[in-house]
This record gives structure tokens, sequence and C-alpha cells, in this order.
């Protein structure tokens, strides 16, 4: 692949040009001006990692991917857009009353 079309490639993809952490949400906003959020937990290493550590986060790759470097985890951007994620998200269970009908 030629150099141009790799350039042309990386201009069509989301990057990012900031990345924090708020509790166990990560929030990155795109170069596009959009705001993008997820939960922590659907990285299983990002599940297993305190909130010191989540809030850690830098971007590399001018923007094309986040980074946890005591965790040594990266996510692509593009990825995270694309809802790639490696674990499902956890819903908290509803609680069914059971009531009576009256007709």
């Amino acid at each position: 692949m030629s150099t141009t079309i790799v350039e042309k490639r990386l201009e069509l993809e989301p990057t990012a040009i900031r990345v924090w952490a708020e509790g166990r949400t990560i929030f990155i906003k795109l170069t596009d001006g959009r705001l993008i959020e997820f939960p922590a937990d659907r990285f299983r290493i990002l599940k297993q990692a305190t909130d010191a550590q989540l809030q850690e986060v830098t971007l590399r790759l001018d923007g094309y991917a986040v980074r946890w470097e005591e965790l040594d985890e990266d996510i692509t951007v593009p990825g995270i857009v694309a809802g790639n994620f490696q674990l499902p998200l956890e819903m908290p269970s509803l609680t069914t009353h059971n009531s009576e009908t009256h007709c």
C-alpha cells in the first residue's frame, strides 16, 4: 500500500484530540467535534483497572489510539467509534412487579 493511500485512509478514519476518564467512563473528543463515551468495563483489561489507573490515559499515533501505559493497553479510536467492544454492556437488572390484572 502506498504512503498516499495510507494517508488518505487515515484522513477518513476518526481520530481524537482529547481523551479522559471520569470514574469508570472513558470520554473521547473527536477531531470532527463528536464526543464519544463508553464504560471502561467493556474491555477486559480496563474492567480490572482501578479508577486511578483509568485516569492515566493518553492519546497515541496522532489521535488514532488511546493508551494506558501502566496497563499496557491500546485501543484504536476507529474501533471504539465502530462499537468494537470486547465485553457486552452490563445492564442493571429490572425488577418486575407481579400485579394482579383486573378485567
